[in-house]
């Protein structure tokens, strides 16, 4: 796991291609004692991604900048970001859901939303810069229901790769590998991993055991190795802010951001140290963890590939073997508008557990911070609003893993359209006023507005980001990715009317100002039933409603025209295509990245021989589902965790 210099590199890249020319050659299957013997060169990849594609080293490596699809689409040509209607006015009119939840209606799982953070945390990470933009927030807004005592929203743009916005067009950089290569189990570099396995503290991995750091089978906190100031870096949430010691490590600093993708990277830390305990005790360590690791990184593309894109209805062309020519790389269209789909997170987990696997005092503790504990006989039932999950892996061990994992199957997430949770369209990563007369009702629905002084609308940050990246609009985008254009915003939504209606509900003068043009009429069912208030409030879960307006007519009244319309919008405002959870444009954009995520890894599982060697050598299988990974390291068993986690039973 040492660095090598550039000279050792490239003798390892001619003795790799010797080595695979005389294996082919002799046509007998790779043994475990040959694989060894190559090593480094055939050992697994490298931890920031480079290498591995034997023409152009750089390819998918961390650190450098995006692809792109299309031209950057700058106001000045290099830099100066393009604007539209406000932002914060938008949000209030398009994302806003007014705390009326609609679910997946292919009945996807909180796995969805979960898996797909877990997945953007391992391939994709901007690089934040120094400049920050003010966000107009403007309090008299009719349709504004909270307070922001900052008057503004904080925008951070991405910082500029070295050499472009000056004379040439901005462009931003990827910090993490490209690859779905578990860079967040592992982080990218060797200070990092050093720190995370068991063993001496000392900048080098090799001479550590093959075991990831844990707390009793958690993850670690930043006091693990002592002095927290030590700790690889990691992002803070909440209260983590005023005292980091309470934060966990892991291989990515995103790890904290809530208890659902907290729970998933606990489990694949579970996985690596279950593979390693499979292993003979005479494999030296580094030998251990090199298998672990190609086995992590292979199960998580399996479960990515066979479970979490076929949940979506997303179908990739047969997978040819890997093309040399293809660039993995994330593209800065993907990354920056089709991947976020913000809309799916659901703004509460939910979970049940057996009553007596708990006392008296652990349940109040839980219940003290802010999650509703329900108790039935002899089970309970736990309530995680979304802005008490942020920041709080201290809960994962109080209620317990598996716990938390099988709620992540339990319930149907958020439908992928263009409605947001307030947990994430206004108060994204705040913590309650200490002045709330209820906290409460700070939890969640229709009574967040009384409990927070300062917005974070991540709506509004992902339609501003576009900008910031230079993203062109929604139609040029269409076009970039092989679709046709559109002429009405009617045609993105699939409604029969881009106009208000004769209604004297709503101002006809000034309807974009009145309240009442988000009023909801209808909810509808998964088979297109009408559901009556009380059917929704007893829990039946709506896939669709229909409001007042439509939402091409609030478009309309907001754009103009359909070639103004910025890329975010008018991607999550499209009408899904049938059988899939996405419209034409984010499919389009999901099927190409997913598919050069393939095709461009060279230790794609299809196309790695080693793991067939260590299946035939040790029996460890990569070929696994997610059920049967959470059921490997839980107390959960094949008859409590559903085949398929991702789909709602």
């Amino acid at each position: 796991m040492k660095k090598k210099h550039r000279w050792q590199q490239l003798v390892g890249v001619a003795i790799l291609l010797a080595v695979t020319t005389s294996l082919v050659a002799a046509a007998k299957p790779l043994q475990i004692q040959e694989w060894l013997s190559y090593r480094p060169f055939l050992r697994d990849r490298t931890l920031d991604g480079s290498s591995n594609n034997l023409r152009d080293w750089r390819l998918g490596m961390a650190g450098t900048v995006y692809t792109r699809v299309t031209d950057a689409a700058y106001a000045d040509e290099v830099s100066e970001m393009e604007s539209g209607p406000a932002p914060r006015y938008i949000s209030n009119r398009i994302f806003n859901d007014l705390a009326e939840n609609i679910f997946s209606q292919s009945d996807v799982t909180h796995w969805g939303f979960v898996w797909g953070q877990f997945i953007d945390h391992t391939i994709g990470l901007r690089q934040v810069g120094e400049e920050v933009v003010m966000i107009p927030f403007d309090a008299g807004d009719p349709l504004e229901s909270f307070e922001n005592d900052l008057g503004a929203i904080a925008f951070e743009r991405s910082a500029a790769a070295i050499g472009t916005g000056i004379t040439s067009p901005r462009e931003q950089i990827n910090t993490l590998s490209s690859y779905i290569d578990a860079f967040a189990v592992y982080g990218g570099s060797e200070e990092r991993l050093d720190w995370l396995l068991v063993g001496p503290l000392d900048g080098d991995p090799s001479n550590n055991s093959a075991e990831l750091l844990n707390d009793d089978g958690y993850l670690p906190t930043t006091t693990a190795r002592g002095d927290a100031a030590i700790a690889p870096a990691t992002e803070l949430f909440g209260t983590q802010r005023l005292d980091s010691t309470k934060a966990v490590v892991a291989g990515d600093v995103r790890v904290n951001e809530n208890l659902g993708l907290t729970a998933v990277q606990t489990l694949f830390m579970r996985e690596h140290n279950r593979i390693v305990g499979l292993l003979p005790d005479t494999l030296p360590e580094e030998v251990k963890f090199a298998i672990a690791r190609r086995v992590v990184g292979a199960t998580q593309q399996v479960i990515t590939y066979e479970e979490f894109l076929p949940a979506f209805g997303i179908e990739l062309d047969p997978y040819n073997g890997y093309d040399p020519t293809v660039d993995p790389s994330l593209t800065n269209e993907f990354a920056t508008v089709g991947y976020r789909a913000h809309s799916m997170v659901h703004g509460e987990f939910e979970m049940a557990a057996d009553l007596a696997d708990y006392t008296a005092s652990q349940l109040a503790e839980i219940e003290d911070q802010g999650v509703e504990v329900i108790i039935e006989d002899d089970e309970i039932e736990f309530a995680i609003p979304l802005n008490i999950a942020f920041g709080r892996p201290q809960l994962l061990p109080q209620i317990g893993l598996g716990a938390v994992l099988l709620g992540l199957s339990s319930e149907a997430q958020y439908a992928n359209d263009e409605m947001i949770d307030d947990q994430l369209r206004s108060v994204l990563f705040q913590i309650p006023s200490p002045d709330a007369e209820d906290p409460a009702a700070c939890l969640d629905g229709v009574d967040l507005p009384d409990c927070y002084s300062v917005v974070n609308d991540l709506g509004v940050l992902d339609l501003v980001r576009a900008y910031d990246h230079g993203i062109p609009l929604y139609n040029d985008l269409r076009v970039a990715y092989g679709l046709q254009p559109v002429s009405t915003f009617a045609e993105i939504t699939a409604e029969t009317t881009e106009s208000f209606p004769t209604d004297p509900a709503i101002d006809a003068a000034d309807p974009l100002n009145d309240p009442a043009i988000l009023d909801v009429i209808t909810f509808y069912d998964a088979e297109g039933n009408v559901l009556t208030q009380a059917e929704v409030d007893d829990g039946v879960l709506p896939v669709k409603m229909d409001r007042r307006t439509t939402l091409a007519a609030r478009l309309k009244a907001l754009y103009g025209s359909v070639d103004a319309l910025d890329p975010f919008t008018g991607m999550i405002a499209e009408a899904h295509v049938e059988g899939t959870e996405f419209g034409e444009l984010q499919l389009a954009m999901w099927k190409a990245q997913f598919t050069a995520l393939r095709d461009g890894d060279r230790y794609f599982y299809l196309n790695d021989p080693v793991l067939g060697v260590i299946l035939r050598e040790y029996d460890i299988d990569y070929r696994q589902t997610l059920a049967e990974v959470i059921v490997n390291n839980s107390e959960l068993t094949d008859e409590e965790v559903p085949a398929n986690v991702f789909t709602a039973h």
